[in-house]
């Protein structure tokens, strides 16, 4: 029987030594790779869900008996979130919830496209003739105008703060004309239409009296729808004052003397105090970041460009 060499046993502990090292090396860094691994599927998760999942109306339907809350704000428009299609969406799911004991929609608003404002009164109507059991009421913040205000008389009740702006029941259509500065500049115009009206209000040609009259005459007529929703909606309960639709804005103790609105109250008074459910849930669809993205570099460019032209009738 031989002796082992201690050189032979020295290098084979160290080479034992070395490949132990590296085999927990190893695993430790497999397990850091895995950990890493994990991390990043979660911050790209996330990332996903920020940019493309949306609010969905009445998520948390799970919640007891509860006051729902949809929001208006800002300018109505088609290509705002106080657009038809988004704030219909969000009463509709806010009326169809059995927890829902009523529904306030707080507006915030300057006013906006006529067609917008009337399709979202319309819905508010149809709603209402389905649950008619549920009510339905308008909180004012610091602006209720024109279009805003289109919506609101299809409610119950109207209430505001007594600092509040309402009203302005009228109609406008603005736009530039650029003539004299290019008289000035010895600019000419060159426009071929194919129809003798097809030009017309281009801010580049000279006012033709009779398309101005042509305007007038639709404006007028779009002010005479405002008033009859308005009465319709407010019934007996305006007051016959001479400026009432003239285009003219009130502040909210005025707006509750004239019959604008019924009284004052915050979205939470009315939770509590009139719904006598005080858990509020929000209703409103909210805009996530691919759509803002899409929106700002997308057909925004193009409408905002035609706005510094000519505007299209706005109840403003």
């Amino acid at each position: 029987m031989t002796e082992n060499n201690p050189n032979q046993n020295w290098e084979r502990q160290a080479l034992e030594h070395l490949l132990l090292e590296n085999l927990k090396e190893t695993r430790k860094a497999r397990r850091w790779k895995a950990v890493l691994r994990v991390l990043t599927l979660l911050v790209i998760v996330g990332a996903l869900i920020s940019i493309f999942d949306f609010h969905l109306p009445g998520k948390g339907m799970g919640v007891e008996k509860h006051t729902a809350l949809v929001s208006l704000e800002g300018e109505i428009s088609s290509s705002s979130m106080a657009n038809a299609m988004d704030i219909n969406s969000s009463l509709v799911s806010a009326f169809e919830n059995e927890q829902s004991a009523g529904v306030v929609l707080r507006i915030n608003s300057p006013g906006g496209s006529p067609v917008q404002a009337g399709m979202i009164n319309d819905e508010i109507h149809r709603l209402r003739k389905l649950y008619p059991k549920k009510p339905f009421y308008v909180v004012v913040e610091d602006i209720c105008a024109s279009g805003g205000y289109y919506v609101a008389v299809a409610a119950d009740q109207i209430l505001v703060d007594k600092a509040s702006l309402v009203g302005s029941i009228g109609v406008i259509m603005e736009g530039f004309g650029f003539t004299g500065l290019m008289d000035k500049l010895g600019v000419t115009r060159r426009m071929i239409t194919s129809g003798s009206n097809k030009g017309m209000l281009d801010p580049f040609s000279k006012e033709n009296p009779k398309q101005v009259e042509m305007v007038k005459i639709m404006i007028d007529e779009i002010h005479q729808q405002f008033i009859t929703v308005v009465k319709e909606g407010r019934g007996d309960r305006l007051k016959d004052i001479l400026d009432l639709f003239s285009g003219r804005i009130w502040n909210g103790e005025q707006a509750v003397k004239i019959g604008l609105a019924d009284g004052y109250g915050t979205v939470d008074t009315v939770a509590r105090d009139i719904f006598k459910a005080p858990d509020i849930l929000d209703y409103t669809m909210k805009e996530n970041f691919a759509e803002r993205v899409a929106k700002r570099f997308g057909a925004e460019a193009g409408a905002a460009a035609g706005k510094v032209l000519v505007k299209t009738p706005d109840l403003k």
